[in-house]
């Protein structure tokens, strides 16, 4: 049975930071952040939260009413930076502060600043409910819209995992895999033309 896909509830960003932090927690590059377990159980919650939160004020989340998941899409232009990020991400951060530093350095500079786009920054879904078809279903209302106005969207992939998910959604590898250091794991820039 298809899950009912809806908008999140601005009052909800916290609730979707919390989805992100628990399907991103395993990754590669989440151990990479923050290696140790319990720091990075404190960690991730509140460093997703500022972005979700960002979101929810400036493009659009995705969601079941169970929470199970979460895409959140913005637009590629028109969107403010996050106020106040050093400090809240620092303070949420701590000592590891400089490895997010890194990451976001890296996204920022790989991102195609100068094209009309979607920007699918997270699609999560939470352990035990992944590879049930949610991440599909949490897409397909964005996807359609990009379509019908002719918009192109942008992702980076996680892992390959991720990657061949984005694939059969018409995304291709927008060039090589990206580092933010030469001993951080890679990640997968992405492309969709509207109407794949």
């Amino acid at each position: 049975m298809t899950p009912l896909i809806r908008k999140a509830r601005p009052d909800e960003a916290a609730a979707m930071g919390r989805i992100v932090a628990a399907a991103f927690f395993d990754l590669e590059v989440s151990r990479w952040l923050v290696p140790d377990e319990d720091r990075r159980r404190e960690i991730l919650p509140v460093h997703f939260g500022l972005f979700t939160e960002h979101v929810a004020k400036h493009g659009v989340m995705y969601t079941t009413n169970d929470h199970a998941g979460v895409a959140a899409w913005l637009p590629s232009a028109g969107v403010p930076d996050i106020p106040d990020f050093d400090e809240r991400n620092g303070a949420a951060c701590g000592e590891r502060v400089e490895f997010f530093d890194l990451l976001g350095a890296c996204f920022d500079k790989f991102h195609p600043h100068d094209e009309a786009h979607y920007y699918l920054q997270f699609l999560a879904v939470r352990p035990g409910m992944q590879g049930r078809g949610l991440g599909s279903a949490l897409m397909a209302p964005h996807h359609a819209m990009a379509d019908e106005h002719g918009m192109p969207a942008y992702l980076e992939a996680s892992n390959e995992r991720s990657r061949n998910l984005y694939l059969r959604h018409g995304y291709e590898d927008r060039g090589d895999p990206i580092h933010a250091t030469s001993d951080a794991p890679p990640l997968f820039p992405m492309w969709r033309v509207a109407g794949r």
